[in-house]
């Protein structure tokens, strides 16, 4: 029995370090460990029973050859090499035939650190020069934001948020997906910090909250502009501050004096004196500090409402104090490292696939059609938009799809030729937080199960059978750590932290202040970026109306369960689907908890389980992200019912924007 440290890098902003418990390799249990003082040995319950998910029945253990038809549950158990030998002639026929750019990869890879998202995957990719997946689940549109306005500028630390005195939850859900902030923001309020929380669901936290305003599902854009409107009208804008520091404050100004309280509040669904109210606190308080989550991104005005929350914390000037300001992703922290260079590989020109598009690009693209999409990291069977659509692509039998996978996931489920991968607990993992601002360089700590292979294992192979390996390549797990330390003037120090202590953190950027020891790159704060206007469809800060009509009223968003990373532990859910619905809409529906309702629009339809709740407004309803088709009595989740829409920025997936009608079925 050992006791040996790892760290998580499932997609949470936390980081943690864990302090694991093997015996003969095999994981017994998993606790946090103390190298952080923000996780400090906390975890959360999905880590703690990540032995269920290494060892549980669904754990894929060797390659298996689809016999039968798809989705038939018929096996072919073969050996690695046959399984490889297999991919190879599928591949080069493929591209003798129409070219590599008739192969799509299908990776995400949020819960995957720089060794197995990128690395050796990405090199191979590129040098067979396939079609490029562009990643738009999450944060796609945000970046674009802010990137805009700020640069690649770290946001307040999350332990700082202790020394707020307000704090604003605006689209964000702590106690489900990073939990280690709820106790910083109880001891605030412990030490007099007032909390607010924007959300069209009624989180944990917005149940303490000192204010709470149920905010209509695509209408943080018009709110936040009415905010910012405010502020320059009730003489609260620090003038002095944006002439010193920012470019386009006259001109966002103009912009968001459409947009009265009244008539946000009126657009929101929220009360206007509650907003009111808001502005006067926000103005009178420092510190005070917004922290936007992904959900204010995923609709049609996603990247112009996330720029107008951040430029929010630029027009009262809430910079300059411990706690004061935004945080968005402190991805951006000065870590002068980068993947990248592990990599090794330019990016050739190749045609970009929108992965929220996946279902119409399997459908639609010709010259050449795809006719290969070979999935690792990711279940898009599960997390796609139009689910309905991309399960009947998975199903041709003219697409051949290869899935390197812990777990027999949905997508698995369907897929031609299924490969065992490692979890991140048996293989070496270089992981950095995007909130909290610390790295871990994670050996692996357990014996894989069966015949599982890392990412690097699987694909090192591939670019070696097809001659794909270069003079100098770093092809090991540790040589590809030495060339990603080598890329900045940093890594050094880096590399010398982590062999030390296991962790590290980038040079004077763990507790930033932000415009003392933090600024833009450019100096500004670009509040109207010529970029961002000229790519955002419809123009920077300019409103989409409601989707919904008088057939589908119902706005339905899709937040992450407490249990699951999107759909990863999903094969341990047990509990059928219950979509949230709001006491008025019930009973205007006849609708009881626990009854089997039928939620549908136009791309599709769902049956599972109601539950009748106040956390919903009326009008909003609630089926969480992740879940697998099992969960539902007509095998189809949340994602049968999001049409692949795009927000204003970056290809972002417009999720939250799917209108809905619910109805006792039967």
């Amino acid at each position: 029995m050992e006791v040996k440290s790892s760290a998580c890098p499932l997609d949470c902003p936390d980081l943690c370090g864990l302090s694991v418990t093997v015996d003969n390799g095999r994981v017994i249990s998993v606790d946090g460990d103390h190298r952080s003082s923000f996780t400090n040995g906390l975890i959360c319950g999905k880590v703690r029973k990540i032995p269920e998910h290494l060892y549980g029945l669904d754990r894929v253990l060797y390659p298996m050859l689809r016999k039968g038809a798809k989705g038939g549950g018929e096996w072919e158990r073969l050996s690695w090499d046959a399984a490889l030998d297999v991919i190879v002639a599928k591949l080069e026929l493929i591209r003798s035939r129409h070219g590599a750019q008739a192969i799509l990869p299908f990776h995400y890879g949020g819960s995957n650190g720089w060794l197995t998202d990128g690395a050796l995957a990405e090199r191979f990719w590129r040098r067979l020069g396939t079609s490029k997946l562009v990643k738009t689940y999450c944060s796609a549109a945000a970046t674009e934001a802010s990137r805009g306005l700020y640069g690649k500028m770290p946001g307040v630390a999350l332990e700082d948020y202790e020394h707020a005195k307000l704090i604003v939850l605006w689209g964000i859900n702590p106690s489900a997906t990073g939990i280690h902030l709820v106790p910083v923001i109880n001891r605030a309020r412990a030490n007099g910090a007032k909390l607010v929380v924007i959300d069209p669901r009624a989180t944990p936290l917005a149940h303490k909250a000192d204010m709470y305003m149920p905010i209509r599902p695509g209408a943080d854009l018009p709110v936040a502009l009415a905010v910012i409107s405010a502020l320059f009208e009730r003489g609260h804008a620090d003038q002095k501050f944006l002439a010193e520091y920012c470019e386009g404050a006259d001109e966002l100004r103009r912009r968001a004096s459409a947009w009265t309280i009244e008539r946000a509040a009126r657009e929101a669904h929220i009360d206007p004196a509650m907003l009111d109210r808001f502005v006067e606190l926000y103005a009178a308080t420092s510190p005070a500090v917004i922290r936007p989550g992904y959900g204010v991104e995923r609709n049609r005005n996603g990247g112009s409402a996330i720029a107008a929350v951040l430029a929010i914390s630029a027009i009262a000037n809430k910079f300059g104090i411990r706690g004061g300001g935004f945080t968005m992703a402190n991805s951006d922290a000065r870590w002068t490292v980068t993947a990248d260079t592990a990599i090794g590989a330019e990016q050739p020109v190749a045609r970009a696939v929108n992965q929220c598009g996946v279902a119409q690009a399997l459908e639609t693209l010709r010259e050449p059609p795809i006719e290969c999409l070979f999935v690792y990291n990711a279940n898009p069977a599960a997390t796609a938009p139009d689910q309905r659509a991309l399960v009947e692509q998975l199903r041709r039998e003219d697409l051949f799809v290869v899935v390197h996978e812990q777990v027999m996931t949905d997508t698995a489920q369907l897929a031609d030729l299924v490969l065992p991968a490692t979890t991140f607990l048996e293989h070496r993992e270089l992981r950095r937080g995007y909130g909290n601002m610390r790295m871990y360089d994670s050996p692996a700590v357990a014996t894989p199960v069966g015949e599982a292979r890392s990412n690097n294992q699987l694909f090192g192979e591939l670019l070696r059978r097809f001659s794909l390996v270069h003079a100098g390549d770093a092809m090991t797990d540790q040589e590809l750590v030495d060339s990603t330390f080598a890329a900045g003037p940093h890594g050094p120090e880096l590399k010398r932290q982590l062999a030390e202590h296991g962790i590290a953190s980038p040079a004077n950027d763990l507790r930033p202040i932000m415009f003392v020891d933090t600024f833009p790159p450019s100096g500004k704060v670009q509040l109207v970026p010529a970029t961002l206007d000229r790519d955002a469809l419809g123009g920077l800060y300019v409103y989409k109306p409601d989707p919904g009509s008088e057939d589908f009223p119902l706005a339905l968003i899709s937040p992450a369960l407490a249990t699951q990373i999107t759909s990863t532990f999903g094969q341990l859910r047990h509990a059928p689907a219950e979509l949230e619905i709001s006491l008025a809409d019930a009973a205007s529906r006849g609708i009881k908890t626990g009854d089997t309702v039928r939620a549908w629009n136009s791309t599709g339809e769902v049956l599972c389980l109601a539950k009748v709740t106040n956390d919903m407004s009326t009008g909003v309803c609630c089926l969480p992200k992740g879940l697998w088709r099992k969960h539902t009595a007509n095998g189809y989740t949340s994602n049968a019912l999001i049409p692949a829409n795009y927000a204003d920025l970056g290809g972002q997936g417009a999720f939250n924007d799917a209108r809905i009608q619910v109805a006792k079925a039967g």
